[in-house]
């Protein structure tokens, strides 16, 4: 296992290591891909530098399956340009290319958050296309399921937390640790005037919710999603990589969801510790792939990697 930065692992290391690799999954980003650019700028714009480094790993190990997740305006930006041309690279390479977009919430994960998957099977291990029908898909549970067991520690100290009652859903069952412990739901509150402001949104609510009088400035154009007070009983708003700025507030009190309360709406097991100060755990939380919904693509990937007869 590495944990380096990719750009920085040689050719030789990749043979040496990694020769027998049924899948590579990443999530490069790839905002560089314009109609704009010629294909030269394109390995030039360093805006698809870690795309391209992906790309050297698949053509170093030559997996049986690729997979990437990005956001889902890749499929439409620029007419559908960035998409074909990422089609078009790794089709090069003699992947079947399929792709759609896939909301976590329908696996199991308590937040609305759509992403574009994109799945390439080798032609020479089976000629066949990615079924997206075939992800298992999961009843919807709910920020309540999540997080409304978490609100007993409100007002407890910072530390290590522990749940003292058992799980009552499949959801809270799969969060839990051996000893119910809780990392990562230390309490911090935003300044007074943020507290006065989001004290009178509603669940569900947002700005618009806030008297007039509050704001600095009377705007009419923010975001639907600023100040949005989550509901406990539907699937949270997508959880983003801020704290201090984050537009989503918890359902009860006034703030925003910690740590830990992110992790559970990201569907992150209680296990999982996230490293580094503060603000990279949102980040790190923010940027991931649902693992419920990774899970459920995982799984299906595994279904055409074992049926030799497929």
């Amino acid at each position: 296992m590495h944990n380096i930065d990719i750009i920085t692992f040689p050719d030789d290391k990749i043979d040496e290591e990694y020769g027998d690799v049924d899948i590579i999954v990443g999530g490069p980003p790839c905002q560089g891909f314009s109609s704009a650019n010629r294909w030269q700028k394109e390995m030039e714009d360093p805006r698809n530098k870690l795309f391209f480094e992906y790309i050297r790993f698949v053509q170093r190990i030559h997996p049986k399956v690729i997979m990437i997740e990005n956001v889902r305006g890749l499929l439409t930006r620029d007419n559908g340009y960035a998409i074909r041309r990422i089609e078009e690279i790794l089709g090069a390479e003699e992947y079947n290319i399929r792709y759609q977009i896939l909301d976590a919430s329908e696996y199991g994960v308590p937040q609305n958050r759509k992403r574009a998957i994109i799945i390439g099977i080798r032609k020479d291990f089976k000629d066949i296309y990615f079924d997206f029908d075939t992800i298992e898909k999961k009843e919807k549970t709910t920020v309540e399921d999540a997080i409304g067991e978490l609100y007993c520690f409100e007002n407890s100290a910072d530390g290590v937390k522990h749940i003292e009652t058992p799980p009552n859903t499949i959801l809270r069952a799969f969060f839990r640790t051996k000893d119910n412990s809780i990392l990562d739901q230390d309490i911090v509150y935003p300044a007074q005037n943020v507290q006065e402001r989001i004290k009178y949104v509603p669940q569900g609510g947002n700005w618009k919710d806030v008297p007039e009088d509050l704001w600095p400035t009377n705007r009419k154009n923010r975001h639907s999603s600023a100040y949005k007070r989550l509901d406990p009983n539907t699937q949270s708003c997508t959880i983003d990589t801020g704290n201090a700025h984050s537009n989503y507030f918890h359902p009860i009190f006034n703030r925003i969801p910690t740590i830990r309360e992110s992790a559970r709406l990201q569907s992150f097991p209680d296990s999982f510790e996230f490293q580094g100060p503060r603000g990279s755990k949102y980040r790190q939380i923010g940027n991931a792939v649902p693992p419920l919904m990774a899970k459920a693509i995982a799984d299906a990937i595994m279904k055409i990697i074992r049926d030799e007869n497929n």
